[in-house]
């Protein structure tokens, strides 16, 4: 086993350890890419010497000319080495704005839809050092606090798939270096050399700041993870708020004690509001921080009472504050309504509930007969 592969596997090792994780099945996107293919084939040596599971997942966006031509070779290049693979097609109608970003979600929503409907519960991604440190730098570019400067995680978790990144401490000249030995070729993707992109217009400083002031990627990196403790101490902090004074209500919606609440310290204030909205909505990020800290100010004030952040209403309601999804053109809720409605689920008769998330839990349960009919 050579050093790149003796330290991955100890890497891999450490990860599962850590975070308590069963690396059994595990499905990890491959986008033609340097990176992507480098972390197929080491985890295909693991794979091969235990029972470990590899399916190797493309998503083919169908944006550029040569993405058909591209998805087809590393679909015959997993074929060649015995690795299991699925394209991944994302059809969509001519994207005038916002293209990357919407890309980028849709690419994370097939993959989790995948994983979930073959039971893979872990999906990793070539993330590498570089990566990181391109994150940092685009986030303090943004103005970013703890969460962003902290940049990536080695694990977290989103729609209960964990998405795992175990190449984060590997520089990528160390994974082309490893393919090339093996005479194994990858894909150049165009828009890597398109300025129109930040990380792009910040990959290419990277080497000026390294040059000129010995800032390299690896000091960068080690920024991020010193950031990143205190982004974990905070958010161990507000799990325990979150725990020991927030009560979940059939699992869409949260309330806390505004007196309680209001004894926090502001960065936990905005962090239990954030992770609470995260939860409800679903979403990969929380709001932006001053729309954050703007509505903890306006939740403090003897008169809230209400407002819209994250696609969630927060709203006060007999001494407690409730954050619960935001409903839009939803119809008005009757008296008779909600009664035949309780009848069926008696449930929701036993605490008072605000009006909204009657109107929530009443049309999602209308949806859900509509749906089995």
């Amino acid at each position: 086993m050579d050093n790149l592969q003796s330290r991955f596997s100890d890497t891999l090792t450490a990860i599962a350890e850590k975070h308590e994780l069963d690396f059994d099945r595990i499905a990890v996107a491959v986008s033609g890419g340097a990176d992507s293919l480098a972390l197929a084939f080491l985890l295909n040596r693991i794979a091969r010497e235990s029972a470990t599971k590899i399916t190797a997942l493309t998503v083919n966006h169908h944006l550029r000319p040569e993405a058909d031509a591209e998805a087809e070779y590393v679909a015959e290049l997993m074929r060649k080495n015995g690795i299991e693979h699925h394209i991944l097609h994302w059809r969509h109608p001519p994207l005038a704005a916002g293209i990357e970003t919407k890309a980028r979600e849709a690419r994370y929503q097939l993959l989790f839809d995948w994983c979930r409907d073959n039971g893979f519960s872990v999906l990793m991604t070539a993330h590498h050092l570089r990566d990181q440190a391109e994150t940092f730098l685009m986030r303090l570019q943004r103005g970013s606090g703890i969460e962003g400067l902290a940049a990536i995680s080695t694990v977290s978790e989103r729609e209960n798939i964990k998405i795992v990144r175990p190449l984060l401490d590997f520089e990528p000249q160390e994974l082309r270096d490893f393919l090339t030995s093996r005479q194994i070729k990858w894909v150049e993707d165009a828009s890597n050399q398109c300025d129109d992109y930040l990380r792009v217009r910040v990959r290419k400083i990277l080497p000026l700041l390294e040059n000129e002031l010995g800032l390299t990627s690896r000091k960068i990196a080690s920024a991020a993870a010193a950031i990143g403790g205190a982004r974990d101490f905070f958010a161990l902090q507000v799990k325990k708020f979150i725990k020991n004074h927030c009560r979940n209500w059939y699992n869409c919606a949260w309330s806390f004690s505004p007196l309680t609440f209001a004894g926090l310290h502001s960065e936990l204030q905005f962090r239990v509001v954030a992770e609470l909205i995260k939860m409800i909505s679903n979403a990969e990020y929380p709001p932006e921080y001053q729309a954050l800290k703007r509505v903890c100010r306006l939740m403090s004030a003897d008169d809230f009472a209400g407002c819209t952040l994250g696609g969630c209403e927060i709203v006060r309601f007999q001494s407690k504050i409730w954050i619960i999804p935001e409903t839009q053109k939803a119809e008005i809720l009757s008296t008779q309504q909600w009664d035949n409605f309780a009848d069926t689920h008696p449930e929701v008769l036993k605490n008072g509930l605000p009006y909204k998330l009657r109107v929530y839990l009443y049309e999602k349960n209308r949806k859900a007969v509509e749906f089995e009919k």
